[in-house]
């Protein structure tokens, strides 16, 4: 078993810390100890539900965003749920994940299809609150959550499976808002899927050791010799997609006001990046948040002014 102290993602402080057992072992499972899954499941929803000029009006699309905003909570934490069944044996034997409630033994199974239950009927909810041109999409979400737990065993791209697993709040809230699925949609959609497939594959640089000791597969093993070119080439189509979108769907001036500077960090990022320093990766994995954000800004900017 490793030493999970020596390098762990885990947060038990804060709120957490205070949590009586097994309601703080059920915490961590979901994830609530690290908001950074949620934001970046969050805000591509935000992309998608102010890109559209067309459609629902201003209040409905603030709306759709704090339904976003709960339902991106459940759905992400779901993910992690059942990403945690899937990987629990492997999670023993990787020194970031062994601390983990299942893979630990804080939690059993039984224990964590229960509250993987809780958290579909949320996001049940929230779907039930959307228009239901949304429904339709839904059993495509949950078919990537799925099978993303499972993609780092048949491919070296389980990050690009993240990709478009997490990215589909941009598909989502942008056929809520415009009724329909377009050009300027996909544009957006695989912006997102390139932007997570980089900070996923800089998140995933802190696990290559352990990964190529158990044969698991990942983006970060396969583009380590190559690992800048590789994120900065991600970066670069994420910015011309996203331009292209704003262009496309008529987003006024103020959209470059976010835009700029979230280019700016996120090429940075690429060019200083260091693959064998995991603290430094899981650094540069949540600055993705306040990018993600300034992207957010610029989108809604774009719309309202």
């Amino acid at each position: 078993m490793p030493d999970h102290s020596s390098h762990t993602d885990i947060r038990r402080d804060g709120l957490i810390a205070h949590l009586a057992e097994p309601w703080q072992s059920y915490a961590l499972l979901a994830r609530l100890d690290r908001p950074v899954g949620s934001w970046l499941l969050f805000l591509p929803g935000v992309f998608g539900i102010f890109l559209p000029a067309e459609g629902a009006s201003l209040k409905i699309r603030f709306f759709y965003t704090a339904l976003f905003a709960i339902g991106s909570v459940a759905m992400r934490s779901a993910g992690c749920v059942v990403n945690d069944i899937w990987d629990r044996d492997i999670d023993r034997h990787v020194s970031r994940t062994a601390g983990r409630p299942l893979a630990s033994g804080a939690l059993t199974l039984r224990q964590a299809l229960s509250l993987l239950t809780c958290l579909l009927l949320i996001g049940l909810a929230v779907l039930l609150a959307l228009p239901p041109i949304c429904w339709a999409l839904a059993p495509i979400a949950l078919l990537l959550v799925a099978l993303y737990p499972a993609a780092k065993r048949v491919t070296w791209w389980p990050q690009l499976v993240m990709g478009f697993t997490f990215g589909f709040g941009a598909p989502m809230g942008y056929v809520a808002s415009h009724g329909t699925f377009d050009s300027r949609g996909w544009a957006l959609y695989m912006g997102v899927v390139m932007w997570q497939l980089g900070f996923d594959t800089i998140y995933g640089f802190q696990d290559m050791e352990d990964d190529a000791r158990i044969g698991v597969k990942s983006t970060s093993q396969r583009m380590l010799t190559m690992a800048k070119p590789f994120i900065c080439g991600c970066y670069i189509l994420t910015l011309i997609l996203f331009g292209w979108s704003a262009s496309a769907a008529s987003l006024s001036p103020y959209f470059w006001i976010g835009f700029a500077p979230a280019a700016l960090w996120l090429l940075y990022q690429g060019i200083t990046l260091e693959p064998h320093d995991a603290p430094a990766c899981l650094k540069d994995f949540r600055q993705n948040i306040p990018i993600g954000i300034l992207l957010a800004i610029g989108f809604i900017m774009g719309r309202l002014i």
